[in-house]
């Protein structure tokens, strides 16, 4: 084990926002044993203060499903890999042709853009201090766009995503994350996950035998192939638990800390 690989939201992160105690010890004890730490996220940097907060991580961070990749120490992104505005529209037309119902976001390197009932009746929080507009009027030529989102409010993201994902495979690579939303998230083709990681790891000298990656949602199935060692959590998506071939314990029980454990015991190192 010299790089632990990380999701973030269902994974290690609950839905009160937090990160447990037992699970800050792990990750501690993996950075001070000398293993590597990288988190990898459908989360946008802005979204990143829970590392900082909790784990004091201050390396890199793999964002918006492999699109971007961010320092956190420095606060700058290190590369992106967007979509072009063209592709972002034509993969709209396709997708409102399939679903007449469905409204649209687009996450840019320099902000987010979202249309008028995105949200949903009564949303709030992380999205609230964006004002909802159309997107042809609000992203910009020069808009680099490294997450487009599509949500509809009937049916599941795993049926969405089955009739989206063949009719625009030429625009955008299409995936899921959100546990009880029909919400898909596209990005450039040939781009997730396991892609950016798997450049991050060769940068380090990591082979993917090397690799110990978490997720538990199928915005993380490509990394657990990929990963020498990938687990998916117990409490996570059937498909990703199909995919990674290894379970972590449910997210509940610290799932990741109690394998992270076990694996720092098998390098002779035994958290107090």
């Amino acid at each position: 084990m010299r790089l632990v690989a990380s999701d973030i939201d269902g994974t290690i992160l609950g839905h009160d926002g937090q990160i447990s105690d037992r699970t800050v010890r792990a990750f501690h004890a993996c950075r001070e044993a000398g293993v590597e730490l990288v988190f990898v996220t459908g989360r946008p940097p802005r979204w990143l203060h829970p590392l900082q907060d909790r784990l004091g991580h201050t390396g890199t961070v793999i964002c918006s499903n492999g699109a971007v990749v961010w320092d956190l120490e420095a606060d700058r992104m290190v590369s992106a890999r967007a979509l072009e505005l063209d592709a972002v529209f034509e993969a709209r037309r396709i997708i409102q042709r399939l679903r007449p119902s469905a409204l649209f976001a687009a996450e840019t390197l320099t902000g987010f853009h979202l249309e008028p009932g995105f949200l949903g009746t009564g949303s709030s929080g992380l999205l609230a201090e964006f004002t909802p507009a159309p997107l042809q009027d609000t992203l910009r030529p020069d808009d680099a766009v490294v997450k487009f989102l599509a949500v509809v409010r009937e049916g599941t993201a795993d049926e969405f995503l089955a009739e989206v994902s063949p009719a625009v495979a030429h625009l955008a690579a299409a995936t899921h994350s959100a546990p009880n939303l029909a919400l898909l998230e596209l990005s450039l083709p040939g781009v997730n996950k396991a892609v950016t990681l798997a450049d991050y790891a060769a940068s380090l000298g990591v082979a993917a035998e090397d690799v110990v990656a978490f997720g538990d949602m199928p915005n993380d199935i490509e990394m657990l192939r990929w990963a020498g060692h990938g687990y998916a959590m117990a409490s996570g998506h059937p498909e990703a638990i199909r995919a990674a071939g290894r379970q972590a314990p449910h997210f509940d029980d610290d799932g990741v800390a109690q394998v992270l454990e076990a694996k720092l015991a098998e390098l002779g190192v035994r958290l107090p």
